[in-house]
């Protein structure tokens, strides 16, 4: 039988190390690249936070907009982006049997529900915030909410909504309301009404008498946190890197130092 050379085992060996740097550069690039990305976006959402906590300064001192102004404005850009947080002013119809309550909303350490109805006039239909109820204990019990019914004029801001991870898709085949949702869909909602919704939802000013506990924030999440998560990513990638050179390098000398004290 043929016996391994010398010159065998050192080709055998090179594979190794050659097999062995593609993976460790592999390694290396991908999660590096990725930190790195995930710190550029977190800088590029608190720039986006940035803007508009300005546009929303900015728009404190302009008079309130018909919500037939708003869809106006709104096509004319083709952009809804351009009309969030716009301030409007709405005239509008409720069905006090329709209301849609958000689950899992907490205001001051308090688990509850943000209340939703739908304002009608003329053309339009919108999705109206009217502000967080406080839960039951049980969960089977849903809290009883005062609902507007008939003709109400109001104040309220435009705004978009932010579409999050939703582990499990809401099915609405048999409906009872209030409606627990756990997300805002607002083309499932329309379906339900058979009325089409538009593509935002309008918050009652925080000054506004009708409604519930007014306590929503435009901006969650401050600029000021998200260039803090920036650092944080941006730094893991760094510490990520100088690991891998040492990985690489430093067990390379250490195994010269080893070699050469065997030898």
């Amino acid at each position: 039988m043929p016996s391994n050379t010398p010159a065998d085992s050192e080709v055998k060996q090179l594979s190794y190390f050659n097999k062995f740097n593609w993976l460790w550069l592999v390694a290396t690039v991908l999660v590096f690249s990725a930190l790195v990305k995930l710190g550029f976006w977190q800088g590029a959402r608190a720039l986006e936070k940035e803007q508009r906590l300005l546009n929303i300064e900015k728009l404190t001192t302009q008079k309130a907009i018909s919500l037939a102004q708003v869809v106006a404005l709104a096509n004319k850009n083709n952009v809804y982006a351009d009309i969030n947080d716009f301030p409007v002013f709405i005239a509008g119809e409720f069905d006090k049997n329709q209301v849609f309550l958000l689950d899992n909303q907490v205001s001051k350490g308090r688990l509850g529900y943000r209340a939703y109805q739908v304002a009608v006039t003329g053309n339009y239909a919108v999705l109206v915030s009217l502000g967080w109820v406080q839960g039951s204990i049980s969960r089977q019990e849903l809290p009883e909410v005062a609902a507007l019914d008939g003709q109400h004029q109001f104040n309220g801001n435009v705004r978009l909504i932010e579409v999050g991870i939703l582990l499990q898709e809401q099915e609405f085949a048999q409906v009872q309301w209030p409606l627990r949702v756990q997300q805002i869909e607002l083309d499932k909602f329309s379906a339900l009404i058979g009325h089409q919704l538009l593509p935002f939802v309008v918050y009652l000013d925080k000054n506004e008498l009708l409604g519930f506990e007014k306590n929503w924030q435009p901006i969650v999440m401050p600029p000021e946190k998200h260039r803090a998560y920036a650092f944080q990513w941006f730094s893991l990638a760094l510490a990520w890197l100088l690991l891998m050179l040492w990985a690489k390098f430093g067990a390379n000398v250490n195994n010269d130092k080893n070699n050469k004290k065997a030898s």
